[in-house]
Order: structure tokens, then sequence, then C-alpha cells
């Protein structure tokens, strides 16, 4: 289990959840509790040193409230004076609940941020696009993923506006128009069918010809936003399917693997006519192929 030092309170995961349920208790183990009480100490000096009214009554012995405390980390957080810690088994699955409670409680909202800037392809200025619904719609393509029922889910994060199911939108870095059919909001292997999504929210659209890195925008007020830079791949292989009905299967997976991941690349040697994969690392590269045999049944 954890210790949560605002509250003072145990955090005990039942062995055999896999951490989906969890006991809170004041009844904190006394072997625990001494170092506990010395880490809640240093916690809350170091909160108080980033706001006066909170040293004032620190020095002064006035007892400071769980409230206070979370209000100034957050905004201490926010100006990226301090870090949050917290303890946890991703092995296991324990601690997820409190790091999402964490993740409301200290991390900014869309409209705790400056807002996004980016470039105007049809003049070449700079632009902003503030967190509201207001603004025209712009969004970033964060990920690609080809789903076997629906076809490419683009996951697309929404910095201003909104967009609806049937709206067109502007690919703007390639000029490409395209329209929205399907939006889906992902509850990890579960999904819902949604209507619009406003500023601020993340979803992923069907059928929609992206890479990764794409601006999707309002086609009458065009913008282009810091598009993610990846690393050039430092390893190759060579593969080849066993039988000849295989490789058409196998150019289209691996277009949809290159679409899916930017740092894995496909090219053939002109020497010998194989087929070469590129990425990242051997790991990178065991792990596509295994996905090739797998998931789409190539041999």
């Amino acid at each position: 289990g954890v210790v949560d030092l605002f509250e003072m309170k145990a955090y005990l995961w039942r062995g055999d959840e896999l951490g989906a349920k969890y006991d809170i208790t004041d009844d904190i183990p006394e072997d625990v509790r001494p170092v506990a009480e010395e880490w809640r100490e240093k916690m809350i000096e170091a909160i108080v040193e980033t706001d006066e009214e909170l040293m004032e009554k620190y020095l002064e012995g006035e007892e400071i409230s769980v409230d206070e405390l979370k209000k100034a980390l957050r905004k201490a957080t926010i100006n990226r004076e301090l870090v949050p810690m917290l303890c946890g088994s991703a092995f296991k699955n324990k601690g997820v609940q409190p790091l999402l409670d964490a993740v409301i409680d200290f991390l900014p909202s869309p409209v705790d941020v400056p807002p996004v800037k980016g470039v105007n392809p049809q003049t070449g200025e700079e632009e902003e696009r503030h967190a509201s619904d207001d603004e025209p719609f712009c969004a970033l393509a964060f990920k690609v993923m080809a789903d076997p029922y629906a076809g490419q889910l683009t996951y697309f994060r929404v910095y201003s506006g909104v967009v609806k199911a049937g709206d067109t939108v502007l690919i703007a870095n390639k000029n490409k128009k395209v329209r929205v059919g399907r939006i889906l909001r992902m509850h990890a292997n579960q999904r819902e069918e949604i209507t619009e999504v406003y500023a601020g929210d993340i979803a992923a659209a069907v059928g929609i010809d992206t890479t990764t890195g794409d601006t999707l925008s309002d086609p009458n007020k065009p913008i282009i936003l810091e598009s993610m830079e990846f690393p050039e791949p430092v390893i190759a292989m060579a593969i080849e399917p066993k039988t000849k009905s295989d490789q058409e299967k196998l150019s289209q997976v691996l277009n949809k693997f290159m679409k899916e991941d930017p740092t894995f690349k496909v090219s053939v040697d002109p020497e010998t006519n194989q087929t070469l994969i590129h990425g990242m690392g051997e790991l990178h590269l065991e792990i596509m192929v295994d996905r090739m045999k797998r998931d789409i049944t190539l041999k």
C-alpha cells in the first residue's frame, strides 16, 4: 500500500483484485508512521515556500488545511516550481486511482495553459488559438491506429473550437479537406459514439486519412500547429513472406504500420530486392514482426 501525506491515510490494495479495489484507512502501520510524518512535514515546507500567505501561517504555527495545501501545490505545479510525486506499481496495477486523482487535482486544465501557437499557411504569420469553443476549430492528430472493425482511427486533441460528426475539416499541413464521419470517445477497450467534441477534448475520428502529427483545422481559418519531430530509425531488418499470396497483404500491413508509427520505415534494397523494415532497435522490430504474425496472420 501507500500513504497519502495530505490526508495521512493508508491505501491498501487487495492482492487478488489486480489493483481494481482498495481500502482507505486511518490505521497507518506503526513502522511506517514516523517516516510518513517526517515526509509530510518536508512536503508542507516545500509547498509553503511557494506561497507567501501560507508561509506566514506556517511560521506563526497556524494550522494549514488540506485544501489550502492542494490549492498551493496546484499553482506551483502549473508554474513549474514543484513536481508532485506518487507511489505505485504499473506491473501490479496499484496506485492508479490516486494518480488519476492527482492529475485532476494538480495538473493544468486546457484553460490554465497559454494559448497554442501555429502558423497560418496562407500568410505565413504566427497565430494563436485559445482554449475556447468560440474560437475557430483546430486540433492535432497525435496517434493513428488501424482498427480491425472501424478501419483507421485518428486520435486527436482539440485545442480550440468545436467539430461535429459530418463536418468537413482541413488537414492544414497537407492542404487537404476531409469529412469527419464518426467520432468516438475511447474508454480503454470500449468506445462511445458521440456527435461533437469541444475545446480541450480528446477523441478518435473514424476513416480519416491522416498521419501522426497532422493539424486538423477550420477550412476557412487554417492554422498549422507545431508537429512532433521523430528520430530517424537506427536499425534495419530484412523480411519476406513465405508465400507469394501474402506479398500484397504484407504491403498493406506495412503501410498501416508506417501511418501508426512515424519511427517505423520501410524500404527496398536495390541490390537484393529485399524488403527492409527500419526501427529504433531490435525490440521495436521484433514487436512489429510479432504483430504481423499474430494480428494479421502473416508468415
